[in-house]
């Protein structure tokens, strides 16, 4: 009896704590089919008639669909990226023995501490200076490796046993293969907790991309959203609307987390599938 009473109190605690968590998602999503004065009265939770037609209007009048297309352009080349650079960097400062390693290592954990601010002026003028201001092109460079990508990746590989990475080696393997063919299986789970996690932070990413992207055409998701919809957008402060908007650029991540939450679940865990 006592357990079931312990077990209930905590499905409830724990029910209790994800209603919370999800409330704002299911008040945006149910503000996306109000009107614009049902979704700012905070006593109505359901609307009266549901309004499909903002969502239609957002879809058919509006360039989201472009900036959904441009964060996703940028941010699965940025991800496809930074998993290769961070794989590479992370094997060899696990694997590959040189002298001063772990000074190295410090050094590039270090940089992780430095607030993203700092580094916006030198990235900033090294870009101008390339020529890849307000592009694509100049996102995806000045976000093609990942700090917390290379401590997470080094992290898991570190509980790879060495005696799997002498073997390959005696059957010829090289680092390249090594990599790719032993200790990205085995590893699995943190490759995709890494790339979901990068992926979600670059598509949602406003501040790097609002300064050096100035042409509509190019803007992100958080850019196009602020720009159109609210700062003198097309819809001004028809909240409706900006919902419906706002409900549309988080089905991809959704839909990219309902794939993938098995391997981002045992990520986060530690469970990268190794076995002593």
């Amino acid at each position: 009896m006592k357990k079931t009473i312990g077990k209930g109190i905590r499905h409830t605690v724990l029910t209790i704590i994800s209603l919370i968590m999800v409330f704002p998602m299911l008040w945006m999503v149910l503000g996306s089919v109000k009107t614009s004065k049902e979704a700012m009265d905070p006593t109505m939770i359901f609307p009266n008639i549901i309004h499909l037609e903002n969502i239609i209007e957002v879809f058919n009048n509006s360039p989201l669909m472009k900036y959904v297309a441009n964060s996703l352009i940028v941010a699965l080349i940025t991800t496809a990226i930074q998993i290769v650079t961070g794989a590479m960097l992370a094997y060899a400062f696990s694997f590959i023995k040189f002298k001063g390693r772990n000074l190295l290592f410090g050094i590039v954990m270090a940089t992780y501490m430095l607030p993203s601010c700092a580094t916006y002026i030198p990235a900033y003028v090294t870009l101008a200076k390339m020529g890849l201001l307000n592009s694509k092109a100049g996102l995806i460079f000045s976000q093609c490796v990942s700090i917390f990508g290379i401590f997470l990746l080094r992290t898991a590989f570190l509980q790879v046993p060495g005696e799997l990475i002498e073997a390959a080696k005696l059957d010829g393997a090289n680092d390249w293969n090594i990599l790719w063919r032993i200790i990205m299986p085995v590893t699995r789970s943190s490759f995709v907790t890494f790339g979901l996690m990068s992926f979600v932070s670059l598509y949602n990413n406003y501040m790097w991309p609002s300064l050096i992207t100035k042409d509509a055409d190019q803007y992100l998701v958080a850019q196009g959203l602020r720009s159109f919809f609210i700062d003198d957008g097309a819809y001004g402060t028809d909240w409706a609307k900006v919902m419906a908007g706002s409900t549309m650029i988080v089905i991809p991540l959704l839909i990219l987390f309902a794939f993938t939450q098995k391997w981002f679940i045992n990520g986060l865990s530690g469970d990268s599938g190794v076995k002593g």
